[in-house]
């Protein structure tokens, strides 16, 4: 296994109406809303749909089609160009003041605007801003909906607005450039702009699948762990390797994160296939992909597994599939089905402990492929066809359309293009991000003793932001 990873994939690129299929390094940077064209305009006007990492694939996809983007006005710019003219030279943007807005130039046709009411609502001030606890103090409620700026005055290191008020005393604000680019609401933020890079891969990520070391992962100057968290949150998973085979070594390296989630299956646990907890994965069956926890409202965010022993059998192969790749593949193949599991809701359920009754809440469920609601992108996968629960919620005239949908999405899901199966051995613990990688295993016999533990997804996401401004800043 190798930290460092070069995927390829095949891209259909549109010269002069010809599409033609060229290898390139890639890294695959956004999923797509339900409905909406996964087609990314660049900079000569030529449109690239990026299909995925195994050419195999590619004579099931549709002919990508070419069309030439049109130069437009400001007022009618609906993205924010990533480069300027030259963006080694620093320059002090444009700034114009109406009645109701403030808009800033940053470079031909790149425009942001930023109405009174909400720059004045989002002053950083000590005043207006906690500095320590980061919390507002201005009162929303006492802001006159009409304000509008004094005086405003740019200068190299941001944007200084002095605000009318009913008093003698007016109040000034200051918001630095690089915070208006980054809260710019208006144009929308390009979905690049808001999404990390993902990296999206198919079986061929066997070839060198990500993986840190484990003395990396404990130092003491989190450098370590912060290329740890941000690998499982560009690949959606990645291997430790050189953890000491024991469940202490183990617990130590999952609270390196956070504080581990409880559920009904302990803190950190360590299991066989004893059936000493009501699930089959405390057996020793197959276990198809799937994704753990649908039947919380919140399912568990990075799980994290670690073979401590295996004897007097075989068997027992990890299974992992990249729910975004698949879900990308959906959307290319079988965009009717995508939208379908996109918007029906899926109910699930946890019955077999005899002191604990999971179920969906809201009784309805959530729909396999959940998206942000302003963005469109696809931000989690919630799929266990086992924990599924009865769909007595279906609409008559969704229920053949929902069957067609869910055996499209396990044809992919199954599909040799998809699988990556590795087997796991005592020393290299597997940290999965259970929102987008689904996992399994194939049956086994002899016994296989495994521990590990979950982490909320909140908790893995606050300390890796905290790490992005520790060395990204």
């Amino acid at each position: 296994m190798q930290a460092n990873n070069v995927l390829w994939i095949c891209r259909l690129t549109s010269r002069k109406g010809i599409p033609s299929c060229v290898a390139q390094k890639f890294h695959l940077q956004r999923c797509f809303s339900p409905r909406t064209a996964p087609v990314r305009s660049n900079s000569t006007g030529a449109n690239h749909r990026y299909i995925g990492f195994n050419g195999s694939i590619q004579g099931r996809l549709k002919e990508s089609s070419a069309t030439a983007s049109q130069p437009v006005s400001s007022d009618q710019l609906e993205f924010i160009p990533e480069a300027t003219a030259n963006p080694g030279q620093k320059r002090t943007p444009i700034v114009r003041v109406d009645d109701g807005k403030v808009s800033v130039l940053w470079s031909p046709q790149n425009w942001s605007r930023f109405h009174h009411i909400w720059l004045r609502d989002h002053c950083r001030c000590p005043s207006c801003f906690h500095p320590v606890t980061k919390q507002r103090l201005v009162n929303t409620f006492q802001i006159p909906r009409d304000i509008k700026p004094a005086h405003h005055h740019a200068s190299m290191e941001g944007l200084e607005i002095v605000w009318t008020s009913p008093s003698t005393t007016h109040h000034s604000s200051f918001y630095s450039w690089s915070w208006l680019r980054e809260h710019t609401y208006d144009p929308p933020q390009r979905l690049e702009q808001l999404a990390n890079e993902k990296v999206l891969w198919g079986a061929k990520i066997a070839r060198s699948p990500p993986t840190v070391v484990y003395e990396e992962a404990m130092e003491g100057g989190d450098a370590g762990l912060y290329k740890w968290l941000s690998t499982i949150d560009r690949f959606g998973f990645c291997f430790v390797s050189g953890v000491p085979p024991t469940a202490e070594a183990t617990q130590r390296l999952c609270e390196r994160i956070a504080f581990i989630r409880e559920t009904q299956y302990g803190k950190f646990w360590e299991f066989t296939a004893d059936l000493a907890k009501g699930d089959t994965a405390y057996t020793s069956m197959a276990l198809g992909a799937h994704t753990d926890t649908t039947y919380f409202t919140d399912p568990c965010g990075i799980q994290l597994f670690h073979l401590l022993s295996h004897t007097d059998g075989s068997g027992g192969t990890t299974l992992l599939v990249d729910g975004f790749y698949v879900a990308l593949l959906l959307k290319e193949l079988h965009p009717d089905h995508y939208d379908i599991l996109s918007r029906v809701p899926v109910p699930a359920h946890a019955s077999g402990e005899p002191t604990a009754l999971y179920r969906s809440s809201p009784p309805s469920g959530y729909p396999t492929l959940q998206h942000d609601t302003i963005t469109g992108e696809l931000t989690q996968v919630r799929w266990n066809n086992d924990d599924r629960d009865v769909m007595s919620r279906l609409r008559r005239e969704v229920v053949e359309k929902w069957y067609d949908a869910i055996r499209a999405w396990h044809t992919l899901l199954v599909s040799p293009d998809s699988e990556y199966w590795v087997q796991l051995v005592p020393g290299t613990v597997l940290s999965v991000n259970n929102h987008r990688i689904l996992h399994g295993r194939s049956k086994f016999d002899g016994k296989r003793r495994v521990c590990g533990a979950y982490i909320g997804m909140d908790e893995y996401r606050s300390k890796l932001t905290v790490l992005q401004e520790k060395f990204d800043h």
